[in-house]
């Protein structure tokens, strides 16, 4: 008479419920951790095979991606400055017209060394080309963020292009006409008789880049409170309610953004923050009960 053994078929059964098991553990553990990284209408999708395991695959196509979107602004940018190369004559006066025109009288711009002056020229043709090339540049981050967001969040591509692009010209101009002209005028106002103001080019160039870019940063708020609103994140009443810890925050970023470490040039980076600050709670006043009924519709 043959017995059929059964220790061994029960373990067979057993290590294959086991690896089943253990299989659908692991795709759920996966797919509940990389939930928020993954398009929402793929959400129900395997993300990774069992076998496969957490693989670099995802990530190098994410990478890929990153670096297929800063060479697309790079090359953008090399275009808009061979555009200001071709002007560089006006747009370096344009850009030095204010800083003129506040210097003591007697007082110029000089440069020590000899390849200085060369190097404000091309810095010049690379801040034009960033401004030249900058709705394309806002387009490419848009393209770089879209696939993260809901479906019905990606009808606001135009808006995104449209309100960042006016807010870092709008900072760059305000930096242009006001900040960096007043406070060039502040520090030139300490020229006596025993001490002439004679800024070096390369150092007023610098500092002048460096608020250009602060200020162009600052002039975003807008952007985002209106996008944040739109997706139901923040209301007027949030921002409205938070002000005054809104007015901490604001005195504490413009200390680290200032270039230098003067309370004047810190008061007026804090200025123009808290009136955008203001603004955005217009914004999202405006914006947030047209967002609530958009959802409403969509449930």
């Amino acid at each position: 008479m043959c017995f059929t053994p059964v220790r061994p078929v029960m373990s067979m059964v057993t290590s294959c419920s086991y690896d089943a098991l253990t299989r659908a553990i692991y795709n759920e553990i996966i797919r509940m951790k990389l939930h928020l990284a993954r398009r929402p209408d793929e959400v129900d999708r395997p993300f990774v095979d069992f076998e496969d395991g957490l693989s670099g695959a995802s990530v190098l196509r994410h990478l890929d991606e990153l670096r297929r979107r800063i060479v697309y602004c790079c090359i953008a940018i090399g275009v808009g400055m061979l555009i200001a190369f071709a002007f560089i004559n006006p747009i370096f006066a344009y850009v030095f017209r204010p800083i003129r025109s506040v210097l003591p009288e007697g007082s110029k711009l000089i440069y020590t060394q000899p390849g200085e002056a060369f190097s404000v020229y091309v810095q010049i043709a690379l801040i034009a080309g960033i401004v030249f090339a900058a709705p394309f540049v806002m387009y490419q981050i848009w393209r770089l963020i879209a696939p993260a967001l809901y479906r019905h969040h990606k009808v606001f591509a135009v808006s995104f292009i449209f309100l960042t692009t006016t807010g870092f010209i709008g900072g760059a101009l305000f930096n242009h006409y006001i900040v960096f002209k007043w406070m060039l005028a502040f520090f030139g106002s300490f020229s006596t008789t025993n001490l002439a103001f004679m800024p070096k080019l390369d150092d007023v160039f610098g500092l002048y880049t460096k608020m250009l870019f602060g200020m162009g940063l600052v002039f975003q708020m807008p952007a985002v409170v209106f996008f944040l609103a739109k997706m139901g994140l923040v209301t007027a009443r949030f921002l409205l309610v938070h002000f005054k810890y809104a007015v901490l925050l604001i005195f504490i970023a413009a200390a680290v953004i200032t270039p230098s470490g003067d309370a004047a040039t810190q008061t007026l980076f804090a200025a123009p923050m808290l009136g955008l600050y203001i603004i955005g709670i217009v914004i999202a006043w405006i914006v947030g009960p047209v967002a609530r009924r958009a959802n409403l519709q969509d449930e």
